[in-house]
């Protein structure tokens, strides 16, 4: 055989050889073991335990190996144990704060391990994660205000409602407040109170109380989450009255809570948002970004992807 073409078979053999094994490692390379870190806002509730359901399936179906905290709705729990759950070798950062404000060294300590931070609700703070998923708050908020016109329109009531916010730092979550106002107004109505009850059932409760001492005639409620609706209901029917025909009560969420509620003919209706579903979503993303992907975005400024929600009534209530 020529001695240039043996030479060159020779290397062709070499060269197919470390391709071969560049590709076998490449495939274990993608194979082991990752492992997806969550910490979630407070467990308690059951918004964030479905989304908790959904990012552990999410990371099961993707064969990783899954670690939670439980900020149980403390600013120093959510730093202290998510810079833990960073050092223990996660691949991914999902997490739903509890105070957007204090992701700053969370965010710092995962970057500086070269790990993606995916945020899931709540808010980002201004820090450098990854990308946000939120609900698409803002058109929720007018879906609520369409829907109360028509019930308050159909009622013949006086066009006079009251706006309950959810605590300064969900930032994200204040949109639904934003979008509802904005179309109830629109629409020929007045916002008599916007006031906060901080997420809290009781708050949304003594809040209620406190809208009915100053505005007996209004006729409408929209909660920014559904606990304070199923608080703000609560006092309207210790008044005497339903949350559901006198005094319309909207929600957001879908809580089993405000089901309730509404089954029971205490509320009118809720906004519902999908967290089993966004949870799932958080995952799909931390693997686009630990693979080097670029995300597509629906606001690209803000690094933001938008979920759907849905207005749920008595008519189309889920079993």
């Amino acid at each position: 055989m020529n001695q240039k073409i043996f030479k060159l078979i020779t290397a062709l053999l070499v060269l197919s050889f470390v391709l071969a094994a560049c590709g076998s490692s490449g495939e274990e390379a993608t194979s082991e073991s990752r492992t997806i870190g969550f910490s979630v806002y407070d467990m308690q509730y059951g918004f964030f335990q479905d989304m908790e359901a959904g990012t552990r399936e999410g990371a099961k179906d993707a064969g990783y190996d899954y670690i939670l905290v439980d900020q149980k709705s403390s600013e120093s729990t959510m730093v202290s144990a998510t810079i833990d759950l960073i050092n223990q070798g996660i691949d991914a950062l999902i997490i739903s704060p509890f105070k957007p404000d204090a992701l700053g060294p969370i965010v710092d300590a995962a970057k500086e391990k070269g790990i993606p931070v995916v945020v899931n609700d709540i808010g980002g703070g201004g820090t450098d994660y990854n990308v946000i998923v939120i609900s698409n708050n803002y058109e929720g908020g007018v879906m609520a205000a369409e829907h109360m016109d028509e019930l308050i329109s159909a009622a013949g009531k006086p066009k006079k409602v009251a706006s309950i916010t959810c605590e300064a730092s969900a930032v994200y979550a204040a949109r639904r407040n934003v979008g509802f106002e904005a179309k109830i107004k629109e629409l020929g109505y007045e916002v008599v109170a916007t006031l906060s009850g901080n997420s809290q059932q009781e708050q949304g409760y003594k809040v209620m109380q406190d809208i009915l001492t100053a505005n007996p005639d209004v006729s409408g409620v929209f909660s920014c989450n559904d606990p304070m609706a199923v608080g703000a209901a609560q006092a309207i029917s210790d008044a005497g009255l339903s949350g559901a025909s006198d005094i319309f009560v909207i929600g957001f969420n879908a809580d089993e809570i405000a089901l309730e509620s509404i089954k029971a003919g205490d509320m009118a209706a809720t906004v519902q948002q999908v967290p089993f579903e966004m949870g799932k979503m958080t995952v799909e993303l931390a693997t686009q970004l630990m693979n080097g992907k670029t995300l597509a975005y629906d606001n690209a400024e803000l690094r933001e992807i938008f979920v759907p929600v849905n207005l749920i009534t008595l008519d189309n209530i889920p079993n």
